[in-house]
């Protein structure tokens, strides 16, 4: 089980990061042939993002629902450019299950996926973390202790341009 920080936290952030939201929803569950080879697909792809970090992968945090079973995967870039060439590079782990996909699947309805990129400016966000394990962005970047004068996300997000967070 994850270490538990007992208090409040939040991450230290000195530059600009991209947030990449991805997931799957199986809409017939019956059509195993059609959704498992996604599922499948996706711990591939997170073992090589960790073991070679020069793709861009920070870190990320992964969500599974069951019914109607629904995977999600938040996950912090270095930059946009790091995720696109890992998104289409021939030479990396996506870009062949895509093609698959799409020719699988396509747009028939059985499988559902959707994504979301946000590039986020490091003075243009704030997070906390209470009595949790290393999260999010505090696990992707640095992990640390809250300020007692920013116990609100509008004191944080004001002093995140300089950083000042901790006592």
């Amino acid at each position: 089980m994850a270490k538990i920080f007992p208090g409040r936290y939040t991450a230290e952030v000195n530059r600009d990061f991209v947030v990449f939201i991805i997931g799957m929803r199986v809409n017939r569950w019956w059509m195993f042939h059609l959704w498992l080879p996604v599922a499948f697909a996706m711990p591939r792809m997170l073992i090589r993002l960790q073991q070679n970090r020069s793709l861009g992968m920070l870190g990320g945090e992964s969500f599974f629902r069951f019914f109607p079973i629904t995977t999600t995967l938040i996950s912090y870039w270095e930059s946009f450019e790091h995720l696109e060439r890992f998104a289409t590079d021939k030479s990396l782990p996506h870009a062949g299950p895509w093609a698959k996909f799409m020719k699988s699947v396509g747009s028939s309805g059985n499988v559902g996926i959707y994504h979301e990129t946000y590039k986020v400016k490091s003075s243009e966000f704030e997070c906390i973390y209470g009595n949790m394990p290393k999260f999010g962005l505090a696990s992707a970047f640095a992990h640390i202790p809250l300020k007692k004068s920013h116990n609100t996300a509008k004191s944080r997000i004001n002093q995140n341009n300089d950083q000042n967070l901790t006592d």
